[in-house]
């Protein structure tokens, strides 16, 4: 039996709607044009299409993946962020919206965004936020650091991808343990996620995002205990510290940095009105 394109994507609808997946018609929408190779224009010009039995056949077995709840960007194989499309793989966890309220934060504190800065992202993961800073401040460079290889191949092969290789550097290392360098701007989403509280996280996250990427110990704050205590000596003086937080965390994380000695300069909410991101900063 022959299946129209609308037809088809009505179906991949529906099939993502029973299966409980929050926004069935976009991800619906995404996985049909990543399959078919159409544009959203090409699904209202073309939907009464004919599509072929194998290609539909490929679209429903890319439903099925995300009906089992693997996360769209994992099944695409990249995930956009900011203004910059970033490659996954299985070593870095997947850039959330909430994020970029860090690189926001970041930006507005800049006096001058022209400047010659050297930036540092500590858990770097896919590069997303060096990359983004990177892409909005033209003369800046920044070193990525993360404990996993695979993470460090990904982010140096999305610095690659966004054009900005010859100002991102990537390696692996434990935080900011060795280095001997001093920067602007210091930046890091870390996990943060209580020990006992991965289990109930949604399959997405549980079963797709690296453990290690989201486990932040007994009180999730044991990362950011680290980083508060190597930041000072990583700052240049006058320099600016930003953390993305959990829930609820943003005090003890504002309070981990002021014991460091560093002055507050801000909590910022993301869109979803939740304290996401700390910022300090080292006196001159």
């Amino acid at each position: 039996m022959t299946i129209t394109l609308h037809q088809l994507r009505r179906t991949a609808e529906a099939r993502l709607r029973e299966a409980g997946v929050d926004t069935p018609d976009l991800d619906a929408r995404l996985l049909v044009e990543h399959a078919l190779g159409v544009t959203r224009h090409d699904l209202f010009t073309r939907a009464n299409d004919p599509v072929p039995e194998p290609d539909a056949a490929r679209v429903l077995a890319l439903i099925e993946r995300r009906a089992a709840r693997e996360p769209v960007g994992r099944i695409l194989g990249h995930r956009e962020f900011w203004t910059i499309d970033l490659a996954l793989n299985p070593d870095t966890l997947e850039p959330r919206p909430d994020t970029e309220t860090l690189v926001e934060a970041v930006l507005k504190a800049l006096p001058d965004r022209t400047a010659p800065l050297r930036l540092l992202d500590l858990g770097t993961g896919t590069g997303c936020i060096l990359l983004a800073l990177l892409a909005e401040l033209p003369n800046a460079s920044g070193l990525g650091v993360d404990l996993s290889p695979g993470a460090v191949a990904a982010a140096t092969e999305n610095a690659a991808r966004n054009g900005l290789a010859e100002r991102a550097r990537f390696q692996t290392g434990n935080w900011g343990a060795w280095l001997d360098e001093r920067f602007a701007v210091i930046v890091s989403n870390p996990p943060y996620i209580p020990s006992a509280d991965i289990a109930a996280l949604d399959p997405e996250v549980r079963e797709h995002d690296p453990l290690r990427a989201l486990d932040g110990g007994a009180d999730g704050l044991d990362a950011y205990r680290i980083i508060a205590a190597q930041t000072p000596g990583l700052l240049q003086p006058g320099g600016l510290a930003g953390l993305e937080v959990g829930q609820g965390q943003a005090a003890d994380v504002a309070g981990l940095l002021v014991a460091a000695g560093l002055e507050p300069a801000g909590v910022f909410r993301d869109l979803g009105g939740v304290d996401r991101c700390v910022l300090g900063w080292k006196r001159s």
